[in-house]
């Protein structure tokens, strides 16, 4: 179950970034444009986050305060508790608050994810598992076409189509028998004849053996034929049309990796590796959960929140993704980060300002909060 991942992928994100291709014919401005428009879509979504994670930074240490009050208070009568907690929540707000709106655009986010890491970004693989009989079994091998889950393929700039697997013979076959690894839409019509209407020659399936190269053999046009008993697998790809093509300093949307096997590094994707840890840092500290010094109540959190920008950074090199792919999450936080500026300089409510001033009050000649940083100066300052 993809919670509606593929849907909103193919009938949402993929008309959108067609139209845009259409405009101007670049698959990196394209993934710019999308990676705007949806950011710009789940914005109220994603604003009323980062409002509510920045009311509960300032309201946590006075509710923590309050709710060791209450929890002390009342810890024989529960329900007189209760009512006192919830009271509490409706006077700060409930902490949780902020989670729904993250998880009501994860959906999308999500769809827009999985359509960069599809066609025509990457290359797309299709396996099918060969169960391979000794031929005295023959008989008892009831031949069934087996055809793998369709996923969208642009057989063409602008034209895409489902596109399935299709063993025709099915994935149970005998010593010595040949069949074909074919692809072509869910309707029966093969892909080599929607690429020669659409005129691309370049989109050339490959197909080769991962697993039981000794049982099975299959050749460069998916004839297979199986040459002993047992398992295998074969696998056919379907190569991405945008994968080799570049965008300023990309080289390749689609190449995966900062390293090749020969020890060849790609600078391209190192940049935007790094940019991604600044970036993520950047954010970091204008939400306050970069802040260090004596105004911090939670020292482990506080090295939590240093290194996290170093893992995230260090887990694209580890478990690399595609270049476009770290195109859109680089874009992403870029804008969250211009986003959060924006909403951390919004006027506080009236009674989250007055904690702000009665805790300024009571940690004079200390540092400033992390959560106004140019409020504080300027009251040293006047």
């Amino acid at each position: 179950m993809d919670f509606g991942v593929s849907f909103l992928s193919n009938n949402v994100m993929l008309p959108i970034l067609d139209f845009f291709y259409r405009i101007v014919p670049s698959y990196g401005l394209a993934i710019v444009a999308l990676t705007l428009v949806v950011r710009f879509a789940v914005y109220p979504l994603s604003a009323n986050s980062i409002r509510s994670m920045r009311r509960t930074r300032i309201t946590q240490p006075i509710m923590q305060k309050r709710v060791k009050e209450i929890q002390e208070r009342y810890k024989e009568d529960p329900a007189k508790q209760q009512e006192e907690m919830s009271k509490l929540y409706k006077e700060f707000g409930n902490p949780l608050a902020g989670c729904l709106p993250v998880l009501l655009q994860m959906p999308v986010l999500f769809a827009l994810f999985a359509t960069l890491r599809g066609s025509p970004f990457s290359d797309i693989n299709y396996s099918v598992n060969l169960q391979i009989f000794p031929q005295e079994q023959i008989e008892q091998i009831q031949p069934q076409p087996f055809a793998t889950s369709p996923q969208n393929i642009y057989v063409a700039d602008g034209v895409h189509a489902p596109i399935i697997g299709l063993v025709p013979s099915g994935n149970r076959l005998t010593v010595g028998e040949k069949t074909k690894f074919e692809f072509q839409t869910p309707e029966g019509k093969p892909i080599s004849a929607l690429v020669a209407e659409n005129g691309n020659t370049q989109l050339v399936p490959r197909w080769q053996v991962i697993k039981g190269q000794e049982r099975v053999r299959i050749d460069e046009n998916g004839n297979i034929e199986a040459l002993e008993p047992g398992d295998a697998t074969i696998q056919g790809t379907i190569p991405g049309l945008a994968a080799e093509k570049g965008f300023l300093f990309i080289e390749a949307l689609g190449r995966v990796g900062a390293v090749d096997k020969d020890g060849t590094v790609h600078w391209d994707t190192v940049v935007m590796v790094l940019l991604f840890g600044v970036s993520l840092y950047v954010n970091q500290l204008l939400s306050g959960q970069g802040s260090t010094g004596s105004t911090s109540s939670n020292p482990q959190q506080d090295t939590v929140n240093k290194i996290t920008p170093i893992i995230f950074s260090g887990m694209f090199l580890f478990f690399p993704l595609p270049a476009g792919v770290l195109m859109y999450m680089l874009i992403a936080n870029i804008f969250q980060t211009v986003q959060t500026f924006v909403l951390s300089r919004e006027p506080l409510p009236e009674n989250l300002q007055k904690l702000v001033e009665v805790q300024e009050k009571e940690t004079k000649g200390r540092e400033s909060l992390p959560f106004e940083p140019s409020r504080s100066k300027k009251k040293a300052s006047s």
